[in-house]
């Protein structure tokens, strides 16, 4: 028998654990891209999550929307309605809702004020324990990472308008639009129905006749 049945020389040597090291390098590389796959998903996969938790949220509150004039901590009224979304002093929409579950049947009503702030790029929910000069418990977060927030309304004649100035106080707006400028992320538009509210009256001047007739 030759000496090349004996094994393998230096040089097949060298060929295989360069082909095992090329295979074992892909290997690794393609662990790390799927590793690096899956992170990007979750990621993706946590912030669709927390954009439907909120969303659920402003539907459940929005949609039983009452007409209810409130009274603030002070004392002073607020509107049934209340919208700002510039800046961090004032919440961006603030209401009185029903349907406000009671599982230990307190006794308390079925209103309840809700608030959404948005400040220091989170998107948050605060609520009362009474609809009139109650203290807001602490802020639950919604969103993060949130550059600005952009409203508009819907009102009786069907106009989308950018303010809620209404002519009465107790009045609300047929929809709410929320556009929300996030870091990073794609700009999210969230579109409600508001619960249904009083018609607007019609004001008529000190002669009987209606104004602008």
């Amino acid at each position: 028998m030759s000496d090349r049945a004996n094994g393998f020389t230096l040089i097949e040597l060298m060929v295989a654990l360069a082909i095992f090291a090329l295979i074992a390098g892909a290997g690794v590389l393609l662990l790390g891209n799927s590793v690096s796959a899956q992170g990007a998903i979750k990621l993706r996969l946590d912030d669709l999550a927390a954009v439907q938790r909120a969303d659920g949220t402003l539907s459940a509150d929005l949609g039983q929307a009452t007409a209810r004039i409130s009274r603030t901590e002070l004392g002073t009224l607020a509107p049934a309605f209340f919208a700002n979304p510039g800046g961090e002093s004032a919440p961006i929409l603030q209401f009185v809702r029903g349907g406000r579950a009671n599982l230990g049947d307190s006794p308390r009503s079925s209103l309840q004020k809700v608030e959404y702030w948005l400040r220091e790029g989170r998107l948050e929910r605060r609520s009362y324990d009474a609809v009139d000069g109650a203290t807001a418990r602490e802020p639950a977060p919604l969103l993060t990472d949130l550059e600005s927030a952009a409203l508009r309304f819907r009102n009786a004649r069907g106009e989308w308008i950018g303010q809620w100035m209404p002519t009465q106080p107790d009045l609300l707006p047929l929809a709410v639009e929320l556009r929300l400028a996030r870091r990073g992320a794609p700009p999210v538009t969230l579109v409600y129905a508001v619960g249904p509210g009083p018609e607007e009256q019609t004001r008529v001047a000190s002669d009987g006749g209606v104004p602008g007739a």
